[in-house]
């Protein structure tokens, strides 16, 4: 008797698995998808040091670093770069932006502001810098207001990191300042006396 209700069960439960209908979930595949092996989304700040001098201050309030790369992924980019005397030599802002764990490059991308301590400004789409010849460039539009409030824009630039010197590579133009009065005390200075 036992064996018949142990028998009569299993054709019950077979009868059971066989009336169920197939759902759209037994035709989803479930595959495993790669995560970034570092996501931060709030106000993150990354600080290198040099020994005990600060160099570089990142902060962001979004940042991630896939594996196999240590390369970082910012949005937006709020960047201080600091001169050898620790003193902050430019300041940096963008929509967006990648570097390295180490720091040797930053690039920034979209509505890309730089300043130096002096007042000089740079817009650009792209800036590029790089640590080993402490550089920045872009290939794309610039646009630079100097101290004295002269604008000038072109194609391409390069500078140190200080914004100290630079230069527009081509198709410049500019607009300056009290250039009138500026020549006429240029032109008093070299007048023989």
């Amino acid at each position: 008797m036992w064996i018949f209700f142990r028998i009569l069960s299993l054709v019950l439960a077979g009868l059971l698995l066989a009336s169920c209908s197939k759902t759209e979930e037994d035709d989803i595949v479930w595959e495993p998808k790669e995560h970034p092996v570092m996501l931060f989304s709030d106000t993150t700040i990354l600080e290198l040091y040099e020994g005990n001098r600060i160099s570089w201050k990142v902060k962001t309030a979004y940042l991630e670093r896939w594996g196999g790369s240590d390369s970082i992924f910012v949005k937006p980019i709020f960047a201080d770069i600091y001169d050898s005397l620790g003193n902050k030599a430019a300041f940096l802002r963008a929509d967006s932006g990648n570097l390295n764990m180490r720091m040797t490059f930053v690039r920034a991308y979209g509505r890309v502001y730089a300043l130096s301590p002096k007042g000089a400004a740079v817009r650009a789409d792209s800036l590029m810098w790089l640590k080993r010849d402490d550089k920045i460039r872009t290939e794309g539009p610039v646009r630079v207001v100097g101290e004295t409030g002269d604008v000038l824009q072109g194609i391409g630039f390069l500078s140190d990191s200080k914004l100290e010197n630079w230069s527009i590579r081509s198709k410049v133009t500019g607009i300056f300042q009290d250039a009138a009065k500026r020549l006429k005390e240029e032109d008093s200075k070299l007048a023989p006396q």
